[in-house]
């Protein structure tokens, strides 16, 4: 061990230090510590939220979406898909239309977004149809001929709805008759009821087959766009090009990151602000740490001066006071790592925090501990806490021992 490491741990483990001294050393480490913390567990909650709603979002949504420039759709739907299949990265593709609808039956009646899928397709690639809460998602027509539809769990829940029941579906896109234009609506029986676990599917969307959406809109055999999938989310973009490509003109795509726009630099945003806000407790903890040592300095001006005129450089005196102030940092941010990423595993396995979902679309407040905040978050306290010592090492290093010791 070092001559500066020595000096620099006895001082902090001196038991004739006065009491205030201790004490604030105490509080010192104690900042630091709850500044590591918090910062640790607001960044991976809000890291979790993050990656919670964006996996939920796009289990039930699609990674690319081809549209049409005009407003008639797609025709030769099938051909394109063709087309497009063979392109590097693109994991399927369905087909897809899209209608507002009213939903009654009995007293009830809300309006909901109906999507028309090929169900095996669908299956395949969304998770929304995989989790059936009753029923099934079997879009088979019943014995009388009367199609099928799947509706969400909260949408089911608030229209008293269960598998078996009638509804009836009304197409604001209606038909043409001698009193004029007039909605077209259609009977159909409740399959299943899914369980998504995005409030915002579950509570507005309703799945039925794309003969039936076509046949409820009046349209011939079109769809509204192709809803692509591909193998890494990220590279949505590129592959998003590469599909325009393909289908020529008259196209145009957009990813799950231009849909969501907003959401996610919002979320961006607010980890920002977070760690410049809580980070101001590290910086309030720093100066706790220059008080300390500012105080050790005073305390211990004898000991310093009688140090130097034994031989001890500036250099040395100040590097004293540096690493005694490193000593407190690390302790500190030690302690905040390991007790702020053991409070967000456990938070997270056990779900202690639970949301409404109909505000959060989650039910629960989600953790994800990244190990990369871990770094940041250690090297920021250590510089601010780096800073705090310059100051009164400085000073330390500037005594003079024939001022000190001259009435010694």
């Amino acid at each position: 061990m070092s001559f500066e490491w020595l000096v620099a741990l006895r001082y902090l483990r001196s038991p004739n230090r006065p009491a205030v001294l201790r004490i604030v050393t105490l509080l010192a480490v104690i900042g630091i510590a709850a500044g590591v913390m918090t910062l640790v567990i607001a960044l991976s909650m809000n890291t979790g939220f993050r990656q919670a709603i964006r996996d939920r979002l796009l289990s039930v949504t699609a990674h690319i979406n081809l549209k049409p420039t005009t407003p008639n759709g797609i025709h030769d739907y099938q051909s394109l898909m063709a087309k497009l299949a063979p392109t590097p990265g693109v994991k399927s593709i369905e087909p897809a239309i899209y209608n507002t609808v009213l939903l009654s039956v009995g007293r009830h009646a809300r309006g909901i977004v109906l999507k028309g899928v090929d169900p095996q397709l669908e299956i395949a690639a969304s998770d929304a149809l995989r989790h059936i809460d009753s029923g099934s998602n079997n879009f088979a027509p019943a014995a009388d001929g009367i199609p099928t539809l799947m509706v969400g769990r909260i949408l089911a829940e608030d229209m008293e709805l269960s598998a078996g029941d009638f509804v009836t579906l009304t197409s604001p896109q209606g038909s043409l008759t001698p009193f004029g234009m007039l909605p077209r609506s259609r009977r159909f029986r409740v399959a299943g009821v899914f369980n998504s676990g995005f409030f915002d599917y579950d509570a507005n969307w309703g799945f039925v087959t794309l003969d039936s959406a076509q046949n409820l809109a009046g349209v011939g055999p079109v769809v509204s766009l192709l809803e692509v999938r591909v193998d890494h989310m990220d590279d949505a973009s590129k592959i998003a090009a590469d599909l325009l490509a393909r289908a020529g003109e008259g196209y145009a795509t957009s990813t799950w990151m231009d849909e969501n726009q907003a959401l996610f630099k919002a979320l961006s945003l607010e980890k920002l602000v977070t760690a410049l806000f809580i980070g101001l407790i590290t910086f309030v903890a720093g100066l706790n740490i220059l008080v300390v040592l500012t105080m050790t300095v005073t305390d211990r001006s004898r000991d310093i001066a009688v140090l130097m005129s034994m031989g001890a450089r500036r250099q040395q005196i100040s590097k004293i006071f540096i690493l005694q102030g490193l000593v407190v940092s690390i302790i500190g941010t030690v302690a905040g790592l390991v007790i702020g990423y053991g409070f967000a595993i456990v938070a997270n396995k056990w779900r202690l925090i639970p949301l409404n979902p109909e505000v959060y679309a989650i039910p629960y407040v989600p953790f994800h501990a990244n190990a990369a905040d871990a770094i940041w978050i250690a090297v920021a306290a250590t510089i601010i806490s780096l800073g705090a010592t310059l100051l009164p090492a400085r000073s330390a290093s500037r005594i003079l021992p024939v001022e000190i010791l001259r009435f010694e």
